[in-house]
């Protein structure tokens, strides 16, 4: 069976020695859900180089992508603040993990995985002409698995990389990823964009959506570097990695993940104007209804989401929306029906959970939003105040 692994991970350290392989190595999971339900080619030789094919008058090639981004991107090391339990080190060293990351602004902001820092009580991030300074980590969400680092360095000294539209990758387009896969430092490597539209999870089990899949080769060490389109600009964050068959398995086997760069560019400017983010939450899991459902089952509607459980103490639950109880298998699939059936929100039809997830998504904690429903074959509308999510989908 195959497995997502984060692209950084813990390895021991003894004294003097250098970082090595850390936190989820190049690979993080995605998380999410309602109730909340990496990247550098190897160096060749320019006879060798791949060129991108072109998608527009301005793409570049991939060296000329690498000489202008490639001063942008960052080593990161954080060491666990935890030196007793946490520790893998035989020698008594403190556990490390080691990642990616890119500057964003000349103010010293850089992004990077979650997972790269969590729990660290240092993180240093070492530059291309191999200064190394310490970060204060700005922010974090664990639940698109970003953060937020900030170094006090001369702005002359960083490159900020540009952001990009995620909302116009198309599957095909040639992409390029920057990293420090294993500790090597800024490697690049290329591929496509082989799939949109992925859903992953977060370190804290919660969904991440709109996840965009590649075949750059991204490894341990990948972990929150930057996905580069053909223009130089980048276009996702390297967080997770398909590992193949086997508990072991840790390489590349052609299958990526990024977080998108749009959701991104929402998370970092909640973090820079606030220190954290908030993510609005309803309250309930449930699964779309499909043609053979409503069929078999007499629904009164073909499209919605059925609400299977509703999270105590919740946006939905204070609303009094009601959880399906009656679990049936209908094409090898399970449904849980008897409960609310979605199929609006604030007047936009709902037709699947990714649909509902989205428009939870746009709201803040604390609003109010109106959902069309249908109980016991009646239509209705209910009023629900959004909630904050908590800090796992169990609570």
């Amino acid at each position: 069976m195959s497995s997502a692994r984060p692209l950084a991970t813990f390895a021991a350290l003894v004294a003097a020695a250098i970082l090595g392989g850390a936190v989820a190595v190049g690979a993080v999971a995605a998380l999410g859900g309602l109730d909340s339900a990496t990247t550098v080619v190897t160096e060749t030789s320019a006879a060798q180089t791949p060129r991108l094919a072109p998608a527009s008058g301005d793409a570049m090639s991939i060296n000329q992508i690498y000489e202008r981004a490639a001063s942008g991107v960052v080593r990161i090391n954080a060491t666990d603040r935890s030196t007793a339990s946490g520790s893998t080190d035989p020698f008594g060293g403190q556990s490390s993990a080691l990642g990616s990351g890119f500057v964003i602004d000349k103010s010293g902001h850089i992004v990077t995985n979650y997972h790269v820092v969590r729990d660290a009580g240092e993180v240093t991030v070492s530059f291309s002409n191999r200064d190394t300074v310490k970060a204060e980590v700005v922010g974090t969400d664990a639940s698109t698995d970003l953060a937020v680092l900030r170094v006090a360095t001369a702005a002359n000294a960083l490159t900020p990389l540009p952001m990009g539209n995620s909302d116009v990758v198309r599957v095909g387009d040639p992409v390029v990823a920057i990293g420090n896969p294993f500790g090597l430092d800024r490697t690049v490597t290329a591929g496509i964009v082989s799939a949109l539209q992925r859903l992953i999870t977060a370190p804290n089990r919660f969904t991440i959506d709109h996840v965009i899949q590649t075949d750059a080769p991204i490894n341990p060490g990948n972990s929150g570097g930057p996905l580069l389109n053909a223009r130089g600009q980048v276009i996702g964050v390297n967080t997770q990695i398909e590992t193949g068959t086997g508990s072991s398995a840790t390489g590349n086997v052609g299958i990526g993940f990024a977080v998108p760069a749009n959701t991104v560019k929402d998370v970092v400017a909640q973090i820079l104007r606030t220190g954290h983010v908030d993510h609005a939450y309803l309250g309930i899991s449930g699964q779309a209804v499909t043609e053979d459902v409503a069929d078999a089952y007499n629904l009164p509607v073909e499209a919605g989401v059925l609400v299977e459980s509703v999270t105590s103490s919740s946006g939905a639950d204070r609303a009094g929306l009601e959880a399906g109880k009656t679990q049936v298998v209908v094409a090898g699939e399970s449904y849980v029906l008897g409960g609310d059936i979605i199929v609006a929100f604030d007047g936009e039809k709902i037709s699947s959970i990714e649909e509902l997830r989205d428009a939870v998504s746009g709201k803040k904690p604390g609003d109010k939003i109106r959902l069309v429903i249908y109980r016991d074959a009646s239509k209705t509308s209910v009023t629900v105040t959004l909630g904050r999510r908590p800090a796992s989908p169990q609570g």
